[in-house]
C-alpha cells in the first residue's frame, strides 16, 4: 500500500496516479478534499473576483447611460453562495478520486514519525510514502495578530459583513487579488506592504496592477507595530520612514502569502520556515518517502503542486522523472488576467504594445484601458518570455510556457491562424518581432 498524507492539488493527482496504475493507495486527509486552493485560495478568489469584476463593468455602462443603477452587494449570500458551490466542487473532486480506486480516510489530521503515517492511534503500513499537507497563511510577528477582526483567506468566511474600511497587510499578489475585490465592493481599502507592492513581478505587470487598484491607498515600506482596539474599531501602530501614526480600520485581512504546513511531520529533514527538503525527484533523504505541493515550499501555485505530486508518483512507480520549474507561467487576478512567464534570458530583448479590442476589453478603448501584451525575443529569435493584461491572460500564458519550453521560435508564428475577436496580442507581436529579425538578418 502507498499512503498519501494530505488530499490538495499534490496530493490528490498522486494518490490518482498510483491508483490508475493499479496500485493500493490510501489517502489521509483532515478536512475537504481539494486542499488551499479549493477551499482558501483560487476558487474563493474566481468567486469574489467574479463578482467585483461585474460591479466594475456595471458602473462603467451605468457611466456611459447604457444601464442604469450599479447593483447592490449583498456580502453576506456572496459568502454563502460561494461555500454552496466549494461543496459541490469538493463532491466532484471526492467522486473523482474515489472512482480512480483511491481509498479515502476523512477527518483525523494524520501525522509522519520518521518511518509512517500514523492516523489516531493507527500506523499505516506502506511501503511507500508522499507527504502532501499543504500551507497556511504566513503570519507575521506582530502583536495582536491574532485578534478578533483580524482575518486570513482561511477565516475570510467568518466575516459577517462587509468592512467599510478595511486594511490588508501584505505586498505580494494574494495583496493584490484581495485589494481589487474589496474595493470594488465598496471597501475604503489600504494595503500595509513592508517593502515594494509587487516588487518581484515584470516591472509592467506591476505598473498595470497599480493602475487597476486606483482608489487603493498602497503603503510601501511600512511596519505594523501592533493591532490593537475593539473588533469594532481597530486600531494599528505604523512606522514608515521614521515616522509612527495609527491607521483606524473595521477589519484587517493578513495576505502576507503562505508557509509550509508541516507541524505534524517528524523525523524528516526540513529548512527553518518548516519546507520538506526534497530533490528533483521529489524524494526526501529517507528512503521511499516523497514531498510534493506547498510543503515543500515555493512557489506555491496549484499546478506545480499538481506536477510535483505526478512526478513524485511516477518515480514511486519506477520511472525516473525529474521536476522542471523552468518557464512557470503565473496570473494575477484583478479586472484583467496579469498573466505572464520568463526563462530569464540576460540577452532577450522586449516588445510591448496596447492591448487589443475584443471581448471584455471593447468598451476600455475611449478610455486607452485595454491593457497591454508584451514578448521577450532573444537575438536567435527564441522566444523567451511574456506578459500581458488582458480578458484571457492565464489562458495565453499557459500556452506561450509551454512553447518557450519547446524553445520555439518567433519566426514559428509565420504560418499561426489566430480566433478573431480575441483580445490577444502577443502571436501579433512574434509575428513582428519575426519580421523584424529577418529584415536585421538582411542588413
Amino acid at each position: 500500500m502507498i499512503v498519501v498524507l494530505g488530499g490538495g492539488p499534490a496530493g490528490r493527482l498522486a494518490a490518482i496516479r498510483l491508483a490508475s496504475a493499479g496500485r493500493e493507495v490510501t489517502l489521509v486527509e483532515k478536512g475537504g478534499i481539494g486542499g488551499q486552493c479549493l477551499h482558501y485560495g483560487c476558487m474563493p478568489v474566481c468567486a469574489m473576483n467574479d463578482v467585483a469584476r461585474h460591479i466594475q463593468a456595471a458602473g462603467l455602462f451605468s457611466k456611459l447611460g447604457i444601464l442604469g443603477k450599479v447593483p447592490d452587494l449583498d456580502f453576506e449570500a456572496l459568502l454563502r453562495e460561494m461555500a454552496k458551490v466549494q461543496e459541490t466542487i469538493t463532491d466532484v473532486l471526492d467522486k473523482e478520486t474515489r472512482d480512480a480506486g483511491v481509498e479515502i480516510l476523512y477527518g483525523q489530521e494524520g501525522r509522519f514519525d520518521g518511518r509512517e503515517v500514523i492516523v489516531g492511534s493507527e500506523s499505516l503500513k506502506s511501503e511507500a510514502v508522499i507527504l502532501s499537507t499543504g500551507s497556511r497563511p504566513a503570519l507575521p510577528d506582530i502583536d495582536g495578530i491574532r485578534n478578533e477582526g483580524v482575518f486570513t483567506p482561511h477565516s475570510l468566511k467568518a466575516m459577517k459583513s462587509l468592512p467599510g474600511r478595511l486594511v490588508i497587510i501584505g505586498g505580494g499578489i494574494m495583496a493584490a487579488e484581495f485589494a481589487y475585490i474589496f474595493s470594488r465592493f465598496g471597501s475604503r481599502v489600504t494595503v500595509l506592504s513592508r517593502s515594494g507592492f509587487l516588487k518581484n513581478l515584470d516591472e509592467t505587470i506591476r505598473k498595470r496592477a497599480v493602475r487597476e487598484l486606483a482608489g487603493v491607498e498602497i503603503r510601501e515600506g511600512t511596519d505594523v507595530l501592533a493591532v490593537g482596539g475593539s473588533p469594532e474599531n481597530l486600531k494599528i501602530p505604523l512606522k514608515n520612514g521614521g515616522k509612527e501614526s495609527v491607521l483606524a480600520c473595521d477589519a484587517v485581512l493578513v495576505a502576507a502569502g503562505l508557509t509550509p504546513n508541516s507541524g505534524m511531520l517528524e523525523g524528516i529533514p526540513k529548512r527553518p520556515n518548516g519546507e520538506v527538503i526534497v530533490d528533483e525527484y521529489m524524494q526526501t533523504t529517507i528512503s521511499g518517502i516523497y514531498a510534493a505541493g506547498d510543503v515543500t515550499g515555493p512557489p506555491f501555485l496549484t499546478p506545480v503542486a499538481r506536477l510535483q505530486g505526478i512526478v513524485a508518483a511516477d518515480n514511486i512507480l519506477g520511472a525516473r522523472r525529474k521536476m522542471d520549474y523552468s518557464a512557470i507561467p503565473q496570473a494575477l487576478n484583478l479586472g484583467y488576467e496579469l498573466a505572464f512567464c520568463s526563462d530569464n534570458n540576460p540577452r532577450s530583448k522586449p516588445l510591448v504594445i496596447p492591448g487589443v479590442a475584443g471581448p471584455g476589453t471593447f468598451w476600455a478603448v475611449p478610455a486607452s484601458d485595454t491593457g497591454f501584451a508584451k514578448i521577450l525575443v532573444a537575438p536567435d529569435g527564441t522566444l523567451s518570455g511574456m506578459a500581458t493584461a488582458s480578458p484571457g491572460g492565464g489562458l495565453i500564458a499557459g500556452y506561450m510556457a509551454l512553447l518557450m519550453k519547446r524553445h520555439f521560435l518567433v519566426h514559428d508564428f509565420s504560418d499561426f491562424i489566430e480566433v478573431h475577436p480575441s483580445t490577444d496580442g502577443v502571436y501579433g507581436l512574434a509575428k513582428y518581432a519575426s519580421g523584424v529579425l529577418k529584415k536585421h538578418e538582411k542588413h
